[in-house]
């Protein structure tokens, strides 16, 4: 069914609205998808700010060229749904690979944009076991923490060797 020049500019201007969010976007082929399980996949995008959006190829497309973005043609073809990843875009590869093992079948990975350049499904992946946001700031927090930690061991072994040479020196005179 065809749709209206008012339909396409809106759907226009929604894809651009997320692709100028997202730092990233995951391509997915969905077959045989219920909408419940659809409502399922949306939920489990967004608890990492995630959305996903079954899209119109040709618009997408010209959304992507609009934004700056390359345009993967021999990706926008077929049922296409694109996950777009905001802040932590290695978060929502994440999740999105995660959904490829609960919806076995009904959903595939057809590639990726990040920073410009375009993902293959293994490139997908791999940025899918890239720490994220919160790992990296855990990771952080630990370096920054560890000098001072080692000083204060340090301090503590220098602190516990007082008593120690203060006694050997208290035995050394008795004896004396």
């Amino acid at each position: 069914m065809a749709i209206t020049r008012e339909r396409k500019e809106e759907l226009l201007g929604i894809y651009g609205e997320l692709l100028g969010q997202a730092t990233g976007v995951v391509f997915t082929e969905f077959k045989g998808i219920t909408v419940a399980q659809v409502k399922q996949v949306r939920g489990k995008l967004r608890d990492v700010e995630g959305t996903y959006v079954v899209t119109k190829n040709t618009l997408f497309g010209i959304a992507l060229e609009n934004a700056g973005w390359p345009v993967p043609d021999d990706i926008l073809t077929g049922q296409t749904a694109v996950v777009f990843g905001a802040a932590n875009f290695p978060a929502v590869a994440k999740a999105t690979m995660g959904l490829l093992k609960d919806f076995d079948g009904f959903l595939s990975i057809k590639g990726g944009i990040m920073a410009g350049q375009l993902l293959t499904p293994a490139q997908v992946e791999t940025v899918s076991n890239l720490p994220t946001l919160d790992e990296l700031r855990a990771m952080l927090a630990g370096l920054l923490v560890q000098p001072a930690s080692g000083i204060v061991g340090s301090i503590n072994a220098v602190v516990a060797g007082v008593p120690m040479v203060l006694q050997a020196n208290v035995s050394k005179h008795e004896a004396a």
